[in-house]
């Protein structure tokens, strides 16, 4: 497996894989946040952070990172995909080629808090809700 570059042509790829992980990793959200969020992300949240990609071996995307200033704003795997190590190399990217050193993670979401604190991210405050104003708590984090 190796980390690349994401092209815009590869928005729409990557909110399927987003939309797969979101539904298989955050029970708390519903069918109508799901449906919210999704213009944002491939409108404004994709194109305003550095992107980096895994695919399969079949050159189909099965994760993404994403990283503005030093925080990972985003790191999404395809469920199918979770537990080979995709998310492990992504972060590992994240951290030692793109300084990333903090990250926000949904507080209801225990796989990523748990994924985050085993590599070494400590919480360092909690927002009861999200940046849109959604009541879902944030953990923020730090290395």
């Amino acid at each position: 497996m190796i980390v690349e570059n994401v092209l815009s042509e590869n928005y729409a790829e990557m909110l399927k894989v987003w939309e797969n992980s979101v539904r298989a990793t955050h029970d708390f959200i519903t069918d109508e946040d799901i449906e919210f969020f999704k213009p944002i992300i491939i409108e404004h949240a994709f194109p305003a952070v550095t992107l980096r990609c895994v695919k399969n071996e079949f050159g189909a995307i099965i994760g993404f990172l994403g990283v503005h200033e030093q925080k990972i704003e985003m790191l999404f795997i395809l469920n199918e995909a979770r537990g080979q190590g995709v998310g492990k190399l992504l972060l590992s990217y994240a951290v030692n080629k793109l300084a990333a050193t903090s990250v926000d993670v949904n507080e209801q979401n225990p796989q990523a808090v748990g994924f985050y604190q085993h590599v070494g991210f400590k919480v360092v405050s909690r927002s009861p809700l999200d940046d849109m104003g959604k009541p879902f708590p944030i953990l923020h984090m730090k290395l």
